[in-house]
Order: structure tokens, then sequence, then C-alpha cells
């Protein structure tokens, strides 16, 4: 499936526009896919030869072996989260332990709550807005 590449300084219509932007996503689309799939099999690979890795490690004691090809570290990877969020906020609160959190704003709410709340801006709120173009395929 091949897109027509338009030049921006050609005068062309609105329909070929939408045509072309409609191809190109879709093409888009497919290459994702096939990547995806391929990217899914390579990364059940690496797994398989992680954990063989982690037994040779294990069965050795060591926390890395160097070869000629490379060298294979074993560490400890820890995950981090609660299921009980307004404990986990009292805690935090509590502790003044802010620094585990992320900073950044959840903008689905934020934009929501400055919707609902017009008078009300948090000070060093900054807001950035642009004009986007949504395109839809038509349902021939």
């Amino acid at each position: 499936m091949d897109a027509e590449v338009i030049e921006p300084q050609e005068a062309v219509s609105t329909d070929r526009l939408i045509e072309a932007y409609v191809k190109i996503r879709d093409i888009r689309t497919e290459a994702k896919q096939e990547f995806e799939s391929k990217d899914e099999e390579f990364a059940k690979q690496l797994k398989v030869l992680e954990l063989e890795l982690l037994d040779i490690c294990k069965a050795q004691g060591a926390d890395s072996i160097k070869t000629r090809a490379g060298t294979a570290i074993r560490s400890i990877k820890s995950k981090y989260w609660t299921g009980d969020w307004e404990s986990m906020y009292n805690f935090i609160r509590e502790n003044d332990a802010f620094l585990l959190l992320e900073k950044r704003l959840h903008q689905t709410n934020m934009r929501q709550f400055l919707d609902e709340n017009p008078d009300l801006k948090p000070a060093g709120l900054n807001i950035d807005s642009e004009y986007a173009v949504t395109v839809r395929r038509s349902k021939n």
C-alpha cells in the first residue's frame, strides 16, 4: 500500500489531502502491527535466554558473567504499587514524603476541574493549547 507524496507547495483539493492522510495512517497502522508482532516474538525469545542466564548465575553464585560476546549482570529490580490509594496518600502526607509521587498532572481531570471551576487556577499552572485536526474515514 503506497501513499502518494504531496508536496506542500502544490494546490491540492481537501478531498485529496484527506485521502492521502487516511492512506498514510493506514500504512503506519499496518507497519506498526507488523513490527509489534515481530517484536513480541523477539521479546519471548529474549525472556527464555534471560531465564537461562539467571539459572547459570544462580548455579555459579555469580552476579555477573563476562564472555567474549558480552557480560550478563544479575540484579534485583523492584516495583512498588499500592492497592489502597487513600491509605498511601495519608501515609505520604503524614510523613511529608511527597517525593514518593511523580510530578505530573492528570490531563483529563485537570481540564475537567478547570471547566467546572473557571475562577480557580492553581499558581504556577501552565497551559499550552493548540489546534489539532482529526481525520475520520468516510463510510463508503
